[in-house]
């Protein structure tokens, strides 16, 4: 630790990404990236830029992504805010709504970078409960908060809220901001974008790293009323003028547009995931409902971390949280078919199983 460090800085327990390993052979479902290649159109676009653009700057408005964006949402470009992946537009979320008197509001089980950024940002919060059944029940945010966020789908357990659900929050929750992270929306639940024509208290907020294979470009965005717009906008420009670089933009706006690729890559994993479902529960796994491009299981009786090293000493990654209450379930990425029945396979071969 070092002697310069920042008070704040030496007390932050600092988000912990997916390993990513530098090994051949493994099998990779441990941090829900997509089994698929990204869009034609998208590699396209890559394949065909000018790269003696290189040597300017990018688009400080990424005009060309928020038009193709609002286009595809149905929704005006004002209304729409990109940024460097879908961390970097929620971490300027919570610096530009959460620093309030009350605290705000999020599951005790989800997405960890939220406490992270609440620790970094000195924004005090209150964690709810899950129900019994790993759900989030919107009642019990109903009390004096600077604010909500939950991610729905939630992860890591994969379920999803019904829209009328958010919508009835909405209309109850009237003077603090509502942020709904949909990272996984599109493997089987309903976005939010809809309510945001109606309601001007409530922010989306998507990526293209899961259902549009474009992790590796780091793309986020965030849709919402054009005054919570204008103070992403604010945040982002006092932080930093160019979170996109040109390829990114480019090959994020060209995906938009391989609308029949990007459904039926989607569909192949939301099959994969049915599948793997039901042979997991042969073997005597409880995964729960889900909507994303993972699932979130455990075993009746074997522990969460004997199965998850089990699985890699036979060069399957998969993800396992030492968290109470969750430390015998076992978040496994849906990858390709061949790639699940391989992981079945290897699980059907346990010496106990």
């Amino acid at each position: 630790m070092s002697k310069y460090w920042s008070d704040a800085i030496k007390d932050l327990t600092p988000y912990t990404p997916g390993e990513q390993p530098k090994v051949d052979n493994l099998i990779k479902l441990n941090t829900n990236e997509n089994p698929y290649p990204p869009a034609p159109a998208a590699i396209e676009a890559l394949n065909s830029f000018d790269k003696d653009r290189l040597r300017l700057y990018s688009d400080p408005d990424c005009s060309a992504l928020k038009e193709g964006l609002a286009e595809y949402h149905g929704v005006e470009r004002h209304s729409v805010f990109v940024g460097n992946g879908s961390d970097e537009v929620l971490a300027l979320a919570f610096m530009a709504f959460f620093r309030q008197p009350e605290p705000l509001l999020l599951p005790e089980t989800t997405y960890s970078f939220y406490d992270v950024y609440c620790n970094l940002y000195d924004i005090t919060y209150e964690q709810i409960p899950l129900t019994a059944e790993f759900g989030i029940d919107l009642a019990d945010y109903d009390r004096p908060n600077g604010g909500i966020i939950f991610a729905n789908p939630n992860a890591p357990t994969g379920r999803a809220l019904p829209l009328a659900e958010i919508e009835a929050l909405l209309q109850r929750n009237t003077q603090s901001l509502v942020i709904v992270d949909e990272a996984y929306v599109d493997f089987g639940a309903d976005s939010a974008i809809e309510l945001t024509r109606r309601y001007d208290n409530v922010l989306v907020i998507q990526t293209f790293s899961k259902s549009r294979s474009l992790a590796g470009l780091r793309v986020g965005y965030a849709i919402g009323h054009p005054d919570l717009i204008d103070g992403l906008e604010r945040v982002k420009n006092s932080f930093n003028s160019y979170p996109l670089d040109m390829l990114a933009i480019a090959g994020a706006t060209a995906s938009l547009q391989d609308e029949d690729y990007f459904q039926q890559t989607n569909q192949k994993i939301i099959d994969s995931r049915e599948w793997t479902a039901q042979q997991l529960a042969q073997l005597g796994f409880d995964s729960l409902p889900s909507c994303t491009n993972f699932l979130f299981t455990q075993h009746k009786f074997l522990a969460g971390a004997e199965l998850m090293g089990y699985l890699r000493g036979n060069n399957i990654l998969v993800r396992h949280f030492s968290k109470p209450g969750i430390e015998n379930y076992l978040r496994i990425t849906i990858g390709t078919q061949q790639e699940m029945e391989a992981l079945v396979e290897t699980l059907r071969n346990h010496p106990d199983l």
